[in-house]
């Protein structure tokens, strides 16, 4: 393994856990050149999915596409890195337990928002104003009052 700061290919693992959902195992690693701590993340390779775009176009399924949604809607809010990697790891179980090799990008989305909205309101309304592309105040109360009514 490559060491981010040296780019030295020796390291020791320090620790190392699997996730919640035993899909992933997470280690930390000592480079042996510069001694300096870094985490790397081993899952099984797993046949691809594609993703079909709202344009009709598709692109293969990319967890950190989703990862990065999270951390900016999640920015400055109490909430984890643990939390945020469990909702994308629960997203895309949920899509590889459908055993489709398509799926829709607003069933990606709505899966989040399900998720994200019993985390953190806050994070759930700053996700979905972009995914939902709310054009005024009008579409952006209903979407509070939807939340408010839950």
């Amino acid at each position: 393994m490559k060491c981010p700061y040296c780019t030295d290919v020796e390291s020791k693992v320090i620790d190392s856990r699997s996730t919640e959902e035993n899909t992933t195992i997470r280690r930390r690693r000592e480079c042996l050149s510069c001694n300096k701590r870094f985490t790397t993340y081993e899952r099984i390779d797993q046949l691809p999915i594609m993703v079909v775009k709202r344009d009709g176009s598709r692109e293969r399924f990319d967890r950190n596409k989703v990862l990065e949604g999270l951390l900016r809607s999640c920015e400055k809010r109490p909430v984890s890195r643990e939390q945020i990697e469990g909702i994308v790891n629960s997203v895309e179980q949920r899509i590889r337990n459908t055993m489709e090799d398509e799926v829709e990008s607003t069933v990606i989305g709505e899966l989040v928002m399900d998720f994200l909205s019993n985390i953190d309101e806050v994070a759930y309304i700053r996700f979905a104003s972009v995914y939902r592309q709310f054009k005024d105040i009008d579409n952006f109360r209903k979407e509070l009052d939807r939340l408010l009514n839950k």
